[in-house]
Order: C-alpha cells, then sequence, then structure tokens
C-alpha cells in the first residue's frame, strides 16, 4: 500500500477545521476539502476564522473526479452523514483510508454498509472544545485523533495513517482496546454533553453540583450496561473512567451540546440519548434517564423552533 499523501476533510466545523489548519500547514497541494455548492460560494465570500486566521481551502464538489483520497477524514455532525457518504464517493480508492470523528459509536458501521469494512478505522476526537461563534472559531491546540482497530488486519493502515500523523504534527493515540475507548468517550458524552446542554452548565459547575453528578453517574450506568450486552470489554470500569476524565476538562470550559443550545442549533440527542433507547430496545434493557435526557432537549428543539416561527413573523 502507498504512504498517504493526498488527504479529504469533510466539515470544517469545531473539529474538522483544527485538522483541516494542521495539515495544510503541512502539505496545503495535497489537501482538499469537500463541500457542497451552497457552503463553496459561502466560505468563498465568508471563509472561516480560525484562531484569528482566514481559512482558504482548495474547495471540492462531491462530482469532481480528478482528486483521489488516500485518507478521508468526516468531522461532520451526525445529520450530515448520510450526505458525506454519497459525495465522498468519487474520492475513494483500493487503499483509502475513512476515519470518522464524529461522536457516537454508529457512524463507522453506517460507512462500512457502503464502502466495507476494510477502509475503516475506528477514531474519535478529544481535546478541549473548540469555541464556535457565527464562522468564527477559537481553540487552544489540545487535541488528539484517538484511533485504531479491533481487527489485526488493519494493522497496515494504522501504520500509515501514524506516519502520516507524525509527519503532519498531528497528536494521535493508538490504545489497546479502541472498542472500550470508543465507548468510554461515548459515555462522557452521553452523560456530560447533553446534562450540561438542559442546565446551561460548564464543566466546573457540573462537578461542584452533586445532585447532577448523581443524576449524570445514572446515565452513565445505561450506557454501561448497554456497552455490556454489546460485547465491550472492561465495562465494570467505565464510570470510574469517565469520571476521571471529566476532571480533567477546563472547568470554564462547555460542551459542544451546549454550545449548540446556545447558538439556536439543532443538537446531537439522537446520536447520544437516542442510540441508547435503541440499543436498549435491543438488549431489553430499560434506559429511562436516557429517555428523559431525550425528552427534555426535544423540547428544547421545539422551543427553538417556536422562536424562530416568532421572529419570522414579527418581521413579515
Amino acid at each position: 500500500m502507498r504512504d498517504i499523501r493526498n488527504v479529504l476533510i469533510c466539515g470544517i466545523g469545531a473539529v474538522g477545521s483544527i485538522y483541516a489548519d494542521k495539515i495544510q500547514n503541512y502539505d496545503a497541494e495535497s489537501l482538499r476539502v469537500l463541500v457542497d455548492k451552497d457552503r463553496y460560494e459561502r466560505y468563498i465570500k465568508n471563509p472561516t476564522v480560525f484562531n484569528g486566521r482566514e481559512l482558504n481551502f482548495n474547495y471540492v464538489l462531491p462530482d469532481t473526479t480528478d482528486f483521489k483520497a488516500d485518507l478521508i477524514i468526516i468531522a461532520t455532525k451526525f445529520d450530515g452523514l448520510n450526505d458525506v457518504i454519497k459525495n465522498i464517493k468519487n474520492f475513494i480508492q483500493n487503499d483509502t483510508v475513512i476515519l470518522s470523528l464524529l461522536n457516537g459509536v454508529t457512524s463507522e458501521k453506517i460507512i462500512a454498509e457502503v464502502y466495507g469494512r476494510d477502509k475503516l478505522l475506528y477514531s474519535y476526537f478529544i481535546g478541549h472544545s473548540a469555541i464556535r461563534n457565527g464562522r468564527n472559531i477559537s481553540h487552544d491546540d489540545v487535541n488528539t485523533i484517538v484511533y485504531g482497530s479491533e481487527n489485526s488486519d488493519d494493522f497496515e493502515n494504522v501504520r500509515r495513517v501514524k506516519e502520516y500523523f507524525d509527519k503532519a504534527g498531528i497528536n494521535y493515540k493508538i490504545p489497546e482496546d479502541i472498542i472500550h475507548s470508543l465507548w468510554l468517550k461515548f459515555m462522557l458524552n452521553v452523560a456530560a454533553n447533553q446534562t450540561t446542554a438542559i442546565l446551561r452548565l460548564t464543566f466546573g459547575e457540573m462537578l461542584a453540583n452533586d445532585k447532577c453528578m448523581d443524576f449524570a453517574i445514572n446515565i452513565m450506568k445505561e450506557v454501561q450496561t448497554v456497552a455490556d450486552a454489546e460485547g465491550v470489554r472492561n465495562t465494570d470500569i467505565m464510570i470510574e473512567e469517565t469520571v476521571e476524565n471529566l476532571h480533567k476538562m477546563i472547568p470554564d470550559g462547555k460542551t459542544s451540546m451546549l454550545q449548540d443550545v446556545e447558538a439556536g442549533r439543532k443538537t446531537e440527542v439522537n446520536m447520544f440519548a437516542g442510540t441508547v433507547i435503541e440499543l436498549g430496545i435491543k438488549h431489553g434493557i430499560e434506559t429511562p434517564y436516557n429517555k428523559i435526557i431525550k425528552e427534555l432537549i426535544e423540547i428544547i428543539h421545539r422551543q427553538q423552533d417556536l422562536s424562530k416561527l416568532d421572529y419570522l413573523l414579527n418581521v413579515s
């Protein structure tokens, strides 16, 4: 297999912009950013501003045929995944590697159903949350891509990505058990992102509130039970690990879901609580806390819609 050189990034929001910027600084000629026509026109007129600098990339549209990717990094929101799966078709070749940095534990399976499991490595992003305000994104450069595979047949692709990340200066971690690690990140997101989005709390405020933490741990217990039913190893230590990871967050930091709520954007509740509920049904496991969480966030979504409607009626 060839060394990785050509990279396609899908999504330049709070996470994608971090790696698009790093790769552009390393080898701009070999980087492309996939966009649809509407985003292309918008980004050309009003580029994303990352840490005070405008980001101007080599954009490609889905119908482009003169660029093939050795590595595809997907960093969209979950609700954009189906479009991305359709739009990357022209850029895939036999030895293309795909990393999906989406939150959750389902995106790799969804992508593999179209392009094959051999092209996928499990992966996720950890680090301090980027702050997104309109087209302005700021980040303190604390970030790591955690990736790997439970399949020894994928060793060569793991190596290829490692060598590219070393050259491009991208922080990474290859855990011994990537599935356990992936579910650990999922547990943190399900318990912290959703709780803080509803209660409008920072990480520090969440940790300082014992009633909030009791509630969050009950959410974690549901994830733990579902993970065990899904065959994840060492689920007995997941809650302790998740609480420990929460204490590593910046106290004044806000989860991405809280930022979405504050900005009036739809959240990824279906990927978090929705997934836990679906897997609970699959395995006959009750998930009452996640059902409550999902209902409350959907109330927030409805209020967003009503507020937008009220604004439009007043403007007209």
